[in-house]
């Protein structure tokens, strides 16, 4: 998932797979998977360096074969799944996607699915052309539309006059069968949109076409960025559903209407999500002064009027404040804010409600102790999602008692991305149990079981998984702290298992005990292999409430080692873990603390860190959300220099002994290469065996599958070596193509 500051969310949760370091304001689905950045290939001269570091002494464990009955990184990485939901408004079929493995084009690409609900049966239903995802129905439901960066219809040019292959625009196409047709043509893509109340219009969220006189400027200077200026600021149009005539041809595109310049002050914004009033007369949004996440603070809810383009303010308490939704009158409109608090990466959210026509906001979930995401307002009252440990469900609010209940999913402890019949009557969601594979589902909003409608968990059927249970301990303050443990399915108390130590992102992520396909670190040959996997949500993780989240602040690195060690301590402590073969990995803040490790203990025979910080104050001044570690450190480095020193892996780098695999994003801007560069260099310097990958071009995420292939083969082939003893590979194997 994408958490607050569009940072590449933290796990592989009910939201999607990924890693990152969260901001935690703006939610999308993910996507993984993820759905930003990119990264790729490497630096060879390691192996040197381990000779010329000192004699390694290795003990010698037997050579362990995987068993047929795993998958191999190929296989993991193809395996597909389903997400996004979108029931129809009568309730009879959901529109869902479902992820494809592309090794041609080198891409992870997404076809729109259907599912009847009443036979069970599906079938695609967009071409195998790039990726077509977000689907929604028109509230009539003749229409399905969605976003799609296939090849364009219409050709549209950009500033040098070259056609802007791949910019995603917006499609329509008949429910009931029928070829998808484009709607728009805008030069920078479409980032989002909305069907009006009468599904004759639909309104989008894109970037305007390059200004003349930044045209003029790229001829006379070439290109350049002026940071801090050069915003491409998102703002809201309006388009016309095509019109066809007798004989079936469709009316040329027409271009779209501009409905926001700037706010009802003149003042700049960049518009975030939005929503049609119920008359179709208006349009809630929530914008903030410019794109940039560092202005995250300034978001807060306007509305335009559709006829005259009017805009007016309508939250003026501190934000941020987004995620506008109207109710069923079109008399109030509820948001989600920070209620004014200053350090909102890791304080909860809350559901408040503002008259349409502005006025002081109501904060409704002021006793709910977790981050609500806002679903819809139905008549029976505001619906939400949100996570509780590790499970996820729906909520119901009501906005007068401000009483909240939680609706049964049952046999879906871990559900999300919930969608509604027009009547309310019927939900569709992604859901699943401990150890199943998420898969789609449709049924009563309360009432009987509900009906699986995909089969993504057949993928499994030729292998042998990991068992996933939720495990807990008291961490050295004597908090608790829970996670994951993944075992082999024979599993024998008595024996010593090596343990290998997978930490989440964030540091507002979480690992639930539902299996995905593994992505970066091949988890079930691990444990095919004969390890065991601890995933900890450490203090941070999201799902356990705002005080628990905020126990790394002005703790970062330091409270969240202590509860990563004292997880394997208390595993160690009932017998079945081997001391001497513990592992470490993760990525971007689930890396930071592996680094900690690295330089913090020789408790562990080996580490791999991904694009992970090893110097707040390098991170500080270079990462593009610069508010991150204030908010966590209560300081900036030139405010407190200590707290910097005290949480920076860096600083301990005199007692580094474990073996290190560094793997970055030559291009990443979250955390920036220099955090990778200054942590191999350091452990060079103290003799530390340490090899370093970078995958250039690519950001935060690894995102492609191909090198996210090399990223999966680097850490089996890194932890075969020092956990089970196996040749370290002085290279990957190439993949050859056989000839025709």
């Amino acid at each position: 998932m994408i958490d607050r500051g569009g940072h590449v969310g933290a796990s592989y949760s009910i939201n999607g797979g990924g890693n990152g370091l969260t901001g935690r304001w703006r939610y999308t689905a993910l996507t993984v998977l993820l759905k930003e950045n990119a990264l790729r290939p490497h630096a060879s001269k390691f192996l040197t360096l381990f000779l010329l570091a000192g004699t390694l002494v290795l003990p010698v464990y037997a050579q362990t074969t995987v068993p047929t009955r795993v998958p191999t990184i190929d296989q993991s990485l193809e395996m597909h799944s389903v997400g996004s939901p979108r029931i129809s408004p009568d309730g009879k079929r959901v529109v869902y996607e479902q992820t494809r493995t592309d090794w041609e084009a080198n891409a992870f690409e997404t076809d729109l699915w259907v599912a009847d609900v009443a036979t069970g049966e599906t079938h695609r239903l967009t071409a195998m052309a790039k990726s077509s995802r977000d689907a929604k129905w028109s509230p009539d439901g003749k229409w399905i539309g969605f976003l799609s960066n296939r090849p364009a219809m219409i050709k549209v040019s950009g500033a040098g006059g070259d056609s802007q292959e791949g910019k995603t625009q917006l499609y329509v196409m008949p429910a009931d069968g029928g070829e998808a047709q484009q709607v728009t043509k805008m030069e920078n893509g479409v980032n989002d949109f909305e069907w009006a109340p009468d599904s004759k219009r639909l309104a989008i969220s894109a970037e305007a076409a390059e200004s003349k006189a930044m045209k003029d400027r790229k001829e006379s200077f070439g290109e350049y960025h002026v940071f801090h200026a050069d915003y491409e600021s998102t703002q809201l149009w309006l388009v016309d559903l095509p019109k066809t005539d007798a004989a079936g041809n469709t009316a040329a595109i027409e271009d779209a209407k501009r409905l926001t310049l700037a706010g009802p002050q003149g003042d700049s914004f960049s518009v975030n999500g939005f929503a049609f009033s119920p008359d179709g007369t208006k349009i809630a949004f929530g914008a903030q002064r410019d794109p940039d996440l560092i202005s995250d603070f300034s978001e807060t809810i306007y509305t335009v009027s559709v006829a005259d383009s009017s805009v007016k303010k309508i939250v003026e308490t501190p934000g941020p404040n987004g995620d506008p939704h109207w109710s069923p009158d079109g008399s109030q409109i509820a948001f989600v804010t920070s209620n004014g608090s200053k350090f909102y990466f890791y304080a909860d959210r809350r559901i408040a409600v503002v008259d349409a026509n502005g006025g002081t906001p109501r904060v409704l979930t002021a006793n709910f102790d977790e981050d609500p995401d806002l679903l819809i307002w139905a008549p029976e009252g505001i619906y939400f999602s949100a996570l509780q440990k590790t499970e996820s469900g729906l909520f119901l609010l009501d906005p007068k008692s401000e009483a909240v209940k939680r609706i049964e999913t049952p046999g879906s402890e871990i559900a999300a991305q919930f969608t509604f019949s027009k009547d309310f009557k019927r939900v569709a969601y992604r859901g699943a149990g401990a150890n199943a594979y998420a898969e789609i589902y449709e049924g009563q909003v309360a009432g009987a079981a509900p009906v699986k409608l995909t089969h993504a968990g057949e993928q499994l059927a030729g292998f042998d998984t990991a068992k996933r249970e939720v495990v807990r301990w008291k961490s050295g303050d004597g908090t608790t702290i829970e996670g994951v443990l993944y075992k082999p399915a024979d599993f024998v108390a008595t024996k010593k298992y090596p343990l290998l130590v997978v930490i989440h992102g964030g540091p507002t992520g979480i690992d639930m005990p539902m299996i995905n396909a593994d992505r970066y670190y091949p988890m079930e040959r691990f444990v095919a292999k004969g390890a065991l996997i601890l995933r900890p949500n450490y203090r941070g993780s999201a799902g356990y409430g705002e005080k628990f989240r905020s126990l790394n602040v002005r703790n970062l690195g330091v409270g969240d080692y202590a509860d990563v060690i004292s997880g394997v301590d208390s595993l160690i402590a009932q017998g079945f873990v081997d001391k001497d073969r513990v592992g470490s990995m993760g990525w971007s803040e689930g890396v930071y603390i592996s680094a900690f490790i690295t330089t913090f203990s020789d408790r562990f025979k080996a580490v791999s860190v991904g694009a992970g910080i090893s110097d707040w104050m390098t991170y500080y001044a270079n990462t593009d959300i610069t508010p991150f570690s204030p908010q966590y450190l209560h300081a900036t480095p030139w405010e407190d220099a200590e707290i910097y020193k005290k949480t920076s892996p860096i600083t301990y780098i005199a007692k580094a002994k474990t073996p290190t695999l560094i793997q970055h994003g030559g291009a990443d801007r979250r955390v920036p290469i220099a955090n990778a560069y200054e942590l191999r260099q350091a452990l060079e310097d103290h003799g530390v065996p340490v090899k370093m990958v970078v995958y250039d071009g690519f950001g935060h995420p690894i995102n492609k599958p191909k090198q996210q292939r090399a990223v999966m083969e680097e850490n089996e082939g890194w932890f075969d070596h020092y956990i089970w003893g196996d040749a370290l590979p002085a290279a990957l194997t190439p993949r050859v193509k056989a000839k025709p």
